[in-house]
């Protein structure tokens, strides 16, 4: 396990309620294309990794495919599990899950590659568990990050916050990939997958002002790790901060139109 994945694992522990109150909703957006580009129908059997609160898991069901997931955090698969109370939810990390190769006819990853130490031994390990023939599709934010996804960073940096020294950059030079189309695509090839292909999926999302603080507040993501790490004062000044740049995105009802981009790719075993 890397340092990126050690403290990853401190990140998300606990926080699954706050995620599902906060961030859940942003990520719900892709979705229905993740679930097209895995090729996703009545009697797909379909893993879905990194599932949290289980929202593909969820979509993927209503489909009709039989359903497994997994995640690393013992409190999402336990909201998972009660989200699809007919699929199989366990506890499952990258890159070592725990089934045979060829199990599944579909793997989908929403928002969960940018969350593991070693991108190129995680797909690796999706292709293993893939029949041959079998879909992969996975999604991840895009860098630079659109204007949207880039506020709470805009107004951490404002208001003067100071990374912790525990708390890492990023990945390691030798594992990090360019985090845009033709970056993800050779990714793909690298673990492994064939006619990789990448799109990159733009949207507002709407949301309250008190919604989009409230999970960086209560630590959520690496963002929320980076936020809760500062001093009461620098916290209060990152606030006043937010404030001010959210102005730039309020539209006429009250809420925030926040633009973002995100990376869908899709493969073959």
């Amino acid at each position: 396990m890397t340092v990126f994945d050690r403290s990853e694992r401190l990140i998300w522990a606990g926080r699954s309620a706050d995620y599902a109150a906060s961030f859940a909703r942003l990520c719900a957006h892709t979705v229905p294309q993740l679930l097209d580009a895995a090729g996703v129908v009545a009697g797909t059997r379909l893993l879905d990794v990194g599932t949290g609160p289980g929202t593909v898991a969820v979509a993927g069901r209503a489909r009709g495919a039989s359903v497994t997931a997994v995640d690393a955090d013992p409190g999402m698969v336990d909201m998972a599990a009660r989200a699809v109370p007919d699929a199989d939810v366990r506890v499952g990390i990258l890159p070592e899950l725990p089934f045979a190769d060829g199990t599944f006819d579909a793997v989908t990853a929403n928002f969960v590659v940018n969350h593991v130490g070693r991108p190129r031994e995680a797909l690796t390990e999706l292709r293993r568990v893939l029949r041959p023939g079998g879909r992969i599709a996975l999604t991840i934010w895009a860098a630079p990050p659109a204007p949207g996804q880039a506020l709470m960073g805009r107004a951490l940096r404002a208001g003067g916050a100071v990374r912790p020294p525990h708390l890492p950059a990023g990945l390691a030079p030798e594992d990090d990939f360019p985090r845009d189309e033709s970056g993800l695509t050779a990714l793909l090839d690298a673990g492994g997958l064939r006619d990789a292909a990448c799109e990159t999926l733009r949207w507002n999302h709407r949301v309250g002002a008190e919604e989009w603080w409230s999970g960086p507040a209560a630590g959520v993501a690496h963002v929320g790790a980076l936020l809760s790490s500062q001093t009461p004062e620098v916290r209060a000044e990152v606030r006043r901060q937010y404030d001010l740049l959210g102005a730039e995105f309020t539209t006429p009802d009250g809420l925030l139109g926040l633009p973002h981009a995100a990376l869908l790719a899709r493969a073959r075993h």
